[in-house]
């Protein structure tokens, strides 16, 4: 495979991040969902007005992978009081890793995994935590290799329909 760029994502990428948001989500969890929740998920989480608020808010921060001037997935950190859930000032939050189906399983979500570790170790982190739904076994087995483990879940609304997520931590030693 050629080489990945990363870029991190400005204000005026909103739409190329909500392009991408969409198809990802919707190509990973579309086939284990009912066309409703999908549809309120989408339009809740990847609309134009959440993701500026997410895009200005200074504890979030989102890259793009690039190939070839294409976007191809996406990373989501959350630092400080922007994290889903613990909120805490020593840890860093990955709140998503998505490819588009068409470029997974050729090392692109370790590539973003290793900016979010870069990014990390850069803001002194002490761990890195996340969520993944229960039933994502690919996803699981992915962070599982990189060393997280399980230390809790917690519940994921998509629509109506609630989903426990696995939260997953990675201590990390400088």
């Amino acid at each position: 495979m050629d080489k990945i760029e990363i870029k991190r994502v400005s204000l005026s990428d909103t739409k190329e991040l909500q392009s991408i948001g969409r198809q990802t989500f919707f190509e990973t969890f579309a086939e284990v969902n009912t066309e409703r929740n999908m549809k309120k998920y989408l339009y809740e989480n990847f609309n134009t007005g959440t993701l500026k608020i997410e895009l200005i808010n200074p504890d979030s921060e989102f890259y793009f992978a690039i190939l070839h001037n294409k976007v191809i997935g996406y990373l989501k950190l959350n630092f400080g009081q922007a994290q889903t859930e613990l909120k805490d000032q020593s840890a860093l939050e990955i709140e998503r890793i998505y490819i588009l189906k068409e470029f997974q399983g050729n090392g692109i979500g370790q590539i973003l995994y290793n900016t979010a570790l870069l990014i990390a170790s850069k803001s002194k982190a002490e761990y890195i935590w996340l969520g993944v739904w229960e039933m994502n076994f690919k996803a699981i087995n992915f962070y599982r290799k990189n060393g997280f483990a399980e230390f809790g879940k917690h519940i994921f609304k998509l629509g109506d329909d609630e989903q426990t997520d696995l939260m997953m931590r990675l201590k990390l030693a400088y």
